[in-house]
């Protein structure tokens, strides 16, 4: 056997060629904690499609040694290593014949590094001393860093998978466990007298990728539950793993998941095909969270909660994240995408049935579906704006570029299209489809016209020649309306936010449900759910005397843009008591007189005034999310123009200052949900506001003491809260204001105490809290400390974090951006082929505003080929 390095030596260097397919890993992996180590072996089973002499696998990171072949005792001719594609090519002096079936033998070793992808280490303080455990990472292509495999998504098999660890700690992986016994065949290097060792037996898992595999060992505790299916009355347990520390704080995931089980099993008419699902909590995680099937991991802050003093956004958070995990049991785990391209399969549907459908259904009083626009729906529309926008499905050949397509369009853009199509068809008619297009491929893969075909045929509607412009094609459509006396003129157009589109970016042609609604003389909206539009133009029959919107419920994924006499109308009746349109509409027309806005399609004041006026009367904290988002958005814009950013400034003072008058700083546990997030977030945007000299105006000068009051208030809390221990000042939905207002408006001392909290937090949310406050000092001093600290004391996961919140800060903006380019070989080097280093970018630049910026960014990436894309893109964006 001989081996050698070469580059590029696969012809195809993005996908495996199929001469060989894999049908079966019998992996065994041994893991030293002590030496931050693991190694092991794997026999992967083989089906041959094709004559050959070669096999071409994935493997980066690893030492590899012992190829062999079951029955086949001669020499390999050689293994050349492709370390550009992560691949490995091995020569064989025979050939494997096309219907024959052959096993591979392998052994590997690799460091359990800090890297958070493949095997992993992650660290914990036990009673004050640092320890470690491991788990793994493979989304999208990190198996390879592990063992030795296929690992693309097309290339199901199943596992049989064993784990060899010392005797006091727990071992988990995607089954149950089958068998545990002592084992002795250790070598001496690692084996002592004083400690026993052994080896966990898992059952062999369905078919499944390799990036759903999933293992770890580590000194955890559980909670547990189980369900009974409703499909079959089996009963399945649940655990949640996590150490010591935190263990007491993972109740609230647990009850989640014994909730949101049930509810798929009947919604998609398919029975969780696992024998048991475990979630594992972990102090390290690249990604928030991971549906590897049978064993969910995620971050700290995704699942833990403080029961005694939980906030309610913080319930939100974890009940989303572990409702869109779970819908990944069956989109993504049992029917599994072909390939990256068609990633939104996965997320796309996770984000609408775990963070929409299900929600709704398990906490009906949060008002999910109009939390969606805020979240989701209006984020993708601003993203989609942009000339640098992407299509839904968009072309991923290169493994290499795959997690740059892990963002807004995969997620909230496709979970957006799907919920226009479900409302479209209706909720029966729409599970029905789904359900068919899950029970037709399952354990298989499966591609877009799938899906569209299932649902077409259940809907007798041609879903797939809707849906292929959505999901193809960039961007998406304003809908400009012109009045007559006897109708309404309809036209499309694609949005951009610089405003008017070039002819070549305005041929497409989208489907759009229009969602007609006339208000009757009582008031009641009867909305027409069949008109369409197909075309450039249509001219619909209206007496424009009477009272209409489109889009009603803000289900299409598109703008609305009135003539100015019929928005003045709408936000009228939007601000009425009662008022006229649901609370989705209410967003909707916000977001969308903003984003019209900003375009150039309508005044500024225009939209100011509707923030102005539903701000008089509005008691939803949605519809108020919905206009901070807004107004937030045109504050940071103008962050560099000095009398602008005063102004807005001013509004958001005379906005936020009234409600905090008359909702106080007290919370009652009687309280609705609604009425303690608008208090927070009231608190929250005076703080935003922040203090100012004092104007010579009497409703500002109003304003202006309440929010010195308001910043009094929450700094005796932390003074008060520091000096005597007791932290039950601090209630749950205050923390983050509360810490802000210490740093931002203290000095040293408070910066330091809120440092210290950081590092010894009571909870993953005071953690948080902690980072938001480290990152909004005022002082220039403090700001420059923090970037220091996240170089020599911040954890991996936690980069992301810092970067985007002193983003937010607007003494930091510009600094971010050089501390990005000053230290950005560093930051690559350590986050290169993790989920976090495209959206550090992103936020590093994104929200810079002058040319000169654009410039000295453009030269940046232009001195990084690897970015240079990248650099294209947000140059676009500053520009």
């Amino acid at each position: 056997m001989t081996t050698m390095e070469a580059e590029n030596t696969v012809p195809d260097p993005h996908r495996l060629p199929l001469d060989v397919r894999p049908t079966h890993y019998d992996l065994t992996v041994r893991t030293d904690l002590e030496k931050l180590e693991f190694d092991g072996n794997v026999s992967v089973h083989l089906e041959v499609q094709k004559d050959t002499t070669e096999l071409v696998f994935h493997s980066t990171g690893l030492e590899l040694s012992d190829f062999r072949i079951t029955g086949f005792e001669h020499s390999l001719s050689s293994v050349l290593f492709d370390k550009d594609n992560e691949r490995v090519k091995v020569g064989l002096p025979f050939e494997l014949r096309k219907g024959s079936t052959a096993v591979f033998h392998i052994k590997f070793r690799g460091p359990l590094t800090g890297s958070l992808a493949g095997y992993y280490r992650s660290s914990w303080k036990n009673d004050g001393k640092e320890e470690y455990y491991s788990l793994t990472q493979f989304e999208a292509t990190s198996a390879r860093r592990a063992f030795p495999c296929w690992d693309e998504p097309l290339l199901k098999a199943t596992f049989s998978i064993a784990l060899i660890s010392r005797e006091n700690l727990v071992n988990l992986s995607n089954m149950n466990v089958e068998s545990e016994d002592p084992y002795a065949n250790v070598s001496e290097e690692v084996h002592s007298k004083s400690e026993q060792w052994k080896i966990t037996r898992f059952a062999k898992t369905p078919p499944m990728s390799t990036y759903l595999v999933a293992y770890a060992n580590g000194p955890f505790e559980h909670r547990e539950s189980s369900y009974v299916s409703p499909l079959s009355g089996k009963t399945r347990p649940l655990r949640i793993y996590a150490t010591k520390d935190i263990i007491h704080q993972v109740q609230f995931t647990l009850d989640v998941t014994q909730k949101v089980l049930p509810l798929y099993e009947k919604l998609f008419d398919i029975e969780y095909p696992l024998p048991k699902l475990d979630t594992l909590v972990a102090h390290d995680c690249d990604a928030a969270a991971m549906e590897n099937w049978g064993l969910i991991t995620g971050r700290t802050t995704s699942y833990c909660l403080d029961s005694s003093n939980a906030a309610l956004h913080t319930q939100k958070i974890i009940a989303a994240m572990q409702s869109h995990e779970t819908a990944h049991m069956w989109f993504g785990n049992i029917t599994t995408m072909a390939w990256w391209d068609n990633l939104y399969l996965n997320e796309g549907f996770a984000s609408l049935m775990g963070e929409v459908v299900a929600m709704d259904k398990m906490f009906p009083e949060w008002k999910i579906q109009a939390e969606f626009l805020n979240f989701h729906l209006n984020k993708a529309l601003l993203r989609d704006a942009k000339l640098s926008s992407h299509p839904v499905e968009v072309e991923c050949p290169d493994a290499n570029n795959i997690l740059q397509i892990f963002d807004a369009m995969s997620y909230s853009k496709a979970a957006s299209v799907l919920r226009m199509l479900l409302t479209y068809v209706g909720e029966e008619v729409f599970f029905r489809g789904v359900s068919a297009y899950l029970k037709k491929h399952l354990y298989a893969n499966s591609v877009s016209r799938d899906l569209w075909d299932a649902i077409g045929e259940a809907a007798g509607v041609d879903v797939t020649k809707m849906m292929q412009t959505w999901m193809c094609e960039t961007g998406f459509p304003v809908v400009t309306v012109r009045e007559t006396a006897k109708s309404i003129i309809v036209r499309q157009d694609r949005f951009l936010e610089t405003g008017q589109p070039e002819e070549k970016d305005n041929q497409i042609i989208w489907s759009i449900p229009l969602n007609l609604a006339i208000i009757e003389s009582d008031g009641q909206l009867k909305v027409n759910h069949a008109i369409t539009l197909n075309e450039k133009e249509i001219e619909i029959p209206l007496d424009t005397s009477r009272s209409y919107k489109l889009n009603v419920g803000t289900s299409s994924y598109c703008r609305v843009l009135y003539p100015s006499e019929r928005l003045s109308k709408l936000s009228q009746q939007a601000a009425a008591k009662p008022p006229v349109f649901p609370l989705s509409d209410r967003i909707g027309l916000v977001h969308d007189v903003f984003s019209l806005a900003s375009a150039g399609h309508t005044e500024l004041s225009v939209a100011l005034d509707l923030v102005h006026e539903l701000g008089k009367g509005e008691e939803e904290f949605l519809a108020w999310e919905g206009m901070r988002d807004s107004v937030g958005n045109l504050v940071s814009l103008w962050w560099e123009d000095d009398t602008v950013h005063d102004l807005l400034q001013i509004f958001q003072k005379n906005l936020y200052a009234p409600l905090v008058a008359k909702l106080g700083y007290d919370y009652d546990d009687n309280e609705s949900p609604d009425v303690k997030q608008l208090r927070t977030l009231v608190i929250s945007g005076c703080l935003d506001a922040g203090d100012s000299k004092q104007v010579d105006c009497s409703f500002v000068r109003t304003a202006l003491n309440i929010i010195r009051s308001i910043i009094k208030e929450l700094r005796r809390r932390f003074d008060v809260a520091m000096e005597t221990g007791d932290e039950s000042i601090f209630v749950a939905e205050l923390e983050t204001p509360i810490y802000v207002a210490a740093v931002r408006y203290g000095g040293r001392r408070e910066y330091d105490i809120v440092r210290g909290i950081f590092d010894n937090p009571s909870s993953p949310s005071a953690r948080t809290s902690a980072i938001v406050a480290l990152c909004n000092p005022a002082d220039v001093q403090l700001i420059e400390e923090t970037f220091k600290f996240i170089l020599t004391d911040v954890k991996e996961q936690d980069y992301l974090e810092f970067i985007s919140y002193l983003s937010l800060n607007r003494k930091a903006k510009r600094q971010v951006a050089q501390f990005m380019m000053g230290h950005f070989d560093k930051i690559y080097e350590k986050f290169s082929g993790n989920f976090q280093l495209n959206m550090m970018i992103s936020q590093s630049f994104e929200r810079l505003t002058t040319k000169e910026d654009a410039e000295v960014v453009q030269e940046f990436f232009k001195a990084s080929p690897r970015l240079q894309a990248q650099g294209s893109e947000l140059t676009e964006r500053l520009s």
